[in-house]
């Protein structure tokens, strides 16, 4: 993983924001050294003296501003120097090599000042140039490292050392650097998981609010995967291994956060154009401007007014304008689970509108849940439940699972534990079986119809339309009712049937199964249409009466929202075309490898993160989390980041079209001049609006509410 440290390499040229081989802290040392040295410059300064009427007379008092000037100019300097130097051999003009003319025009200026060549008093100038030039700098890098921290934050998430497990049972700590996969480590309660793995021991509510930006603990046990910098908040877990260093999906994220903020967009191609065109305007208008002084008879104003215009011109906000809201837009957004890949797709998401979510496990869960039970022949729903869930208790399949679950929550819930009716009470051993989920023997597989297994010393079947005629079994009237009811909604249906060993099978219960729908998604549509989307779209390849029950419960419009039905998945990709070709700009939300097609068709591709790789890779934004409500945060954050964009770029570019005129002298008639010393302080003065303009990103509501 990458590590924000402030360190970066790239140039300042393009309006990036980078210096390259700089870093705040090395800003910091030389503006504080440049003013120590400053303040004796400036008040051993004939100017400053004549200003506040005092004097300064002591041997070797007209040296203090050459000597200590050049070690200012030289030292605190350096940085824009060789910055300037590397622009011009890249052939990229930028701020560095507008604020390297500046100075070494002022110290030629000074120095020829000191030799009598010119009657200027610069040295005090000069210095406090390059130390306001180090002051500004300084913040400006120290505001997009703490932007771009989202990286060292997520290196922070992983614990030094672990606890792994020797083949024997016992405890060694290790430097997480020395896990590798398959070992099995020991996750205490309140200790951070130390790489990718799946549970095989024990169960705890995780806390992955720093991954998935959901704030509440998820409930983790054997067999579930569970991802590196989580935090075990109240059980012991014993992990196995599955992925370490860069391949796990911390690293992942710190990937993804790195390549947002190093990506560029529509706007910052505009600022680096601004960027080069500002040098060749703000060179033109300095040497215009020393042209027309030095014809007017005034070379000392000549040389003032150049550097001030230099200075005035340096684009020191521009090239903040864009680096600083890129980096604040990814790390808020990775806080809250919401991942940029690609910078354009997060400009073009405040275009958006029209939303495409695929339905299984982006809309729902993707997994069946029990949501009707109807019983007869004096058996109640708890004891139908408990039965079924006994016979299906070896099964793997995913409606089976769910019975179980049922089952097994019934059984937890507050509710007084269900009694079989009493023809079931007492099989041949005579037990009581007036437990929730009694034990179940003899289990089979019917493949393609259902299981059968011993209860107490009774037979029963649980299965679908299959097993019930292959039995010949009638379903009562009170029975078939619900499953139709059922059935219309595009539920699965299974039955619970009792096979006496002297009589004909006995259909006693009915199940109604129904991906669940997320709770959070009625809310995600909701807030897509107050935030003026035009259409929300489900695509599925489920029935259309699956389909449509399911939009009707988010709350689809008729006539205005869409439903696309028994799509096969190769067709998706051709609905998202379809849905442009009507003239609308359309953002796909899946997280299936058959979406991946779709995910690149649509305008802007979100993938949920609980989803497959494939589906990751095809999207430009990814939510960490599972919950659709995700989509909303991004169309803000679209829309916020690129409104502080424009503004930024608006006052940068409206700064100097003021600044650079009064910085040539053009009022200089009227009183009214800027010295290279006041021109640096405004200069870092647009900087701080353009600085304090994006830190209010921060106001943007990103992470789904609630």
């Amino acid at each position: 993983m990458e590590h924000a440290d402030g360190h970066d390499t790239g140039h300042h040229g393009g309006g990036h924001g980078a210096h390259a081989g700089h870093d705040p802290e090395q800003f910091r040392r030389r503006f504080w050294l440049s003013l120590a040295l400053t303040v004796p410059i400036v008040a051993t300064s004939h100017m400053v003296m004549d200003w506040f009427g005092y004097t300064l007379d002591f041997p070797g008092v007209r040296w203090v501003g050459p000597v200590l000037g050049t070690v200012v100019f030289l030292y605190g300097g350096w940085p824009f120097l060789t910055g300037g130097l590397r622009e011009l051999r890249e052939r990229t003009p930028g701020m560095m090599l507008l604020i390297s003319m500046a100075i070494v025009v002022a110290y030629l200026a000074s120095a020829a000042t000191s030799i009598g060549l010119f009657d200027l008093d610069f040295w005090w100038e000069l210095a406090a140039l390059v130390t306001i030039m180090l002051l500004g700098h300084w913040q400006e890098m120290r505001a997009v490292g703490q932007a771009r921290g989202a990286l060292g934050a997520l290196a922070a998430l992983l614990p030094d050392d672990a606890e792994r497990l020797d083949d024997a049972g016992r405890l060694q700590p290790v430097p997480v650097g020395e896990l590798r996969v398959g070992d099995l480590v020991l996750v205490r309660p309140g200790g951070r998981v130390p790489a990718d793995g799946r549970i095989v021991e024990g169960a705890a509510e995780l806390d992955e609010s720093m991954i998935t930006g959901e704030s509440r603990p998820v409930a983790r046990a054997a067999g579930d995967r569970v991802v590196a910098g989580t935090v075990a908040t109240d059980s012991t877990l014993r992990v196995r291994v599955e992925a370490v260093g860069a391949d796990t999906a911390l690293a992942g994220i710190g990937r993804l956060v790195a390549q947002a903020q190093a990506s560029g967009g529509r706007a910052q191609v505009l600022a680096d154009r601004f960027a080069a065109l500002l040098f060749y305007l703000a060179a033109s208008a300095g040497l215009a401007t020393f042209a027309v002084w030095a014809l007017l008879g005034d070379p000392d104003q000549a040389v003032v007014r150049t550097v001030t215009v230099l200075v005035i011109a340096c684009p020191h906000a521009l090239g903040l304008a864009i680096p600083l809201v890129v980096a604040l837009s990814t790390a808020l957004s990775a806080r809250a689970g919401i991942l940029v890949k690609d910078r354009l797709a997060l400009e073009r998401m405040r275009t958006v509108d029209t939303v495409l979510f695929d339905k299984t496990g982006t809309l729902t869960t993707g997994r069946h849940t029990v949501t009707g039970v109807a019983a007869t022949g004096g058996m109640d729903e708890a004891a139908a439940l408990a039965l079924a869930g006994a016979v299906e208790a070896d099964s793997e399949h995913p409606l089976a699972r769910a019975l179980v679950a049922a089952a097994d929550a019934r059984q937890a819930g507050p509710a007084e534990p269900a009694r079989l009716p009493a023809a079931h009470e007492a099989g041949p051993g005579g037990r009581d079986a007036g437990t929730v989920r009694p034990a179940a023997r003899g289990f089979r597989a019917l493949t393609g119809r259902g299981v059968r297994a011993t209860v107490d010393g009774v037979d029963w079947a649980v299965g679908g339309p299959a097993l019930l005629r292959e039995l010949d079994a009638p379903v009562p009237d009170d029975l078939a009712r619900a499953a139709r009811e059922w059935s219309g909604r595009g539920a699965a249906v299974l039955h619970l049937v009792r096979l006496p060993e002297d009589g004909p099978p006995e259909v006693t219960a009915a199940f109604g199964m129904e991906d669940q729908v997320r709770p959070e998604a009625r809310a995600a549509v909701a807030e897509l249409r107050d935030l003026g989307v035009r259409k929300i779209v489900m695509i599925t390849g489920d029935a259309r009466p699956v389909a449509e029950a399911v939009a009707a419960d988010l709350g689809f419009r008729p006539g205005v929202d869409e439903v696309f039905a028994e799509v096969l998945p190769a067709d998706k990709d051709k609905a998202v075309a379809g849905l442009r070709d009507r003239g609308l700009t359309v953002a796909m939300v899946g997280d299936g490898v058959n979406d991946a097609p779709a995910l690149a068709r649509a305008d802007v591709g979100l993938a949920i993160g609980a989803g497959t790789d494939v589906a990751i890779e095809s999207a430009g934004v990814v939510l960490a989390g599972s919950d659709p409500r995700g989509v909303g945060g991004v169309i803000r954050l679209s829309r916020a980041s690129y409104r502080k964009m424009r503004q930024n770029l608006a006052w940068a570019a409206g700064y100097n079209v003021v600044a650079i005129p009064l910085a040539a002298g053009v009022l200089a008639w009227a009183g009214i001049a800027l010295s290279p010393a006041l021109g640096a302080v405004l200069m870092s003065a647009s900087t701080i609006v353009v600085a304090l303009n994006a830190q209010l990103l921060r106001r943007v509501r990103i992470a789904p509410a609630g």
